[in-house]
């Protein structure tokens, strides 16, 4: 056993058993994937259920299932009680499909192959430039979701599921204008949107994306009725033009500065002078404290060769845009709300 009589305080008495632990990671995605796969957190939704009942419910192996379900209580998802009944808990609610804002899509999209592989690659994709996904796919992300309906379709329900939230706690904390109207740049199915247009009963708005998201917007219904259209294009050609606030949620983090810049450029060639943007992406903190943000980072750099920012790279990157940082705001989600101007 790896001990120090002189550890630092909060350092892991069994040093060897912390390293491993962390590098077995995937074993603890495989085991929560599996869970959302057979739809556990759905069969606990009226109360407590034994292993055995569960295994019966899923068609699942008992002993099999009652390991799983044993790891995941050690880190919050389910809770085992002294008579073997597994329990919701706080952290695995949200994987239930029948609640709103679940993130059972989220959960499936993030421990898909599409993504192991790309993370796997990890070791090789530090000695290149560029997103390792390409090299395994033989195309980038976007393109090859072209390609694929149902990657496109776990991709869109994985974005969608990861967004309400965030969509949620931006219209909440966000001082968006009583009047005017809200242009959402890349806004997939509309949540954020959506979310606005509720709040301010005299906004409108415009969802501009492509076709595969735009086909399922979320914009329907007789409250928000006469207050919006899609629009089909391309964020790096043009934008919608008129816009009072313009809105990238998700998009910034995608992409190499370089492509960031042009889509930054096509959105100030769509706006009056003195307009806002808001950039809706997580902002690293400083120092070695853990943030969902810093685990992203990663992420991107694999599958889109993208990158999440602090709030200083954020500024340099909309000054060269065209733009001036105005404020950051954080929101109770884990992305914060960049507001700059167009100058």
């Amino acid at each position: 056993m790896a001990t120090s009589p002189n550890r630092p305080t909060g350092e892991p008495r069994d040093l060897t058993a912390h390293l491993m632990d962390q590098a077995m990671g995937h074993v603890f995605s495989a085991a929560l994937r599996t869970a959302a796969h057979h739809r556990i957190a759905d069969q606990l939704a009226e109360g407590p259920r034994t292993a055995e009942q569960l295994a019966a419910a899923t068609g699942t192996h008992t002993p099999h299932l009652r390991r799983v379900l044993r790891y995941l209580a050690t880190r919050g998802i389910f809770r085992e009680d002294t008579a073997g009944a597994y329990h919701l808990t706080p952290a695995a609610a949200p994987l239930r499909t029948d609640v709103p804002d679940s993130l059972h899509p989220a959960v499936m999209m993030m421990t898909d192959e599409l993504l192991l592989r790309t993370s796997a690659a990890l070791p090789e994709s530090v000695r290149h430039d560029g997103a390792s996904f390409e090299r395994l796919f033989g195309a980038p992300l976007f393109e090859h979701l072209l390609s694929d309906p149902a990657a496109r379709r776990l991709f869109d329900d994985g974005m969608s599921s990861l967004s309400a939230p965030v969509d949620e706690a931006v219209a909440a904390v966000y001082p968006f204008p009583a009047t005017g109207t809200v242009v959402d740049i890349g806004g997939g199915r509309g949540g954020l949107l959506r979310a606005a247009l509720r709040r301010h009963p005299q906004l409108t708005g415009v969802l501009f994306d492509q076709a595969p998201p735009l086909a399922h917007h979320l914009l329907d219904g007789d409250e928000l009725k006469g207050r919006w259209r899609t629009q089909e294009g391309d964020f790096f050609a043009s934008v919608p033009e008129g816009g009072d606030v313009y809105v990238l949620k998700h998009v910034l983090h995608d992409w190499a500065d370089e492509a960031c810049l042009r889509i930054l450029r096509t959105c100030h060639r769509a706006m009056a002078a003195g307009r806002r943007l808001l950039v809706i992406d997580a902002v690293l903190p400083p120092g070695n404290a853990p943030h969902f943000g810093k685990t992203l980072d990663v992420a991107m750099m694999t599958v889109l060769d993208g990158q999440e920012r602090t709030s200083e790279e954020f500024a340099t990157l909309l000054s060269a845009g065209g733009f001036r940082l105005t404020r950051v705001l954080p929101t109770p989600a884990f992305p914060s709300i960049v507001e700059a101007v167009a100058e």
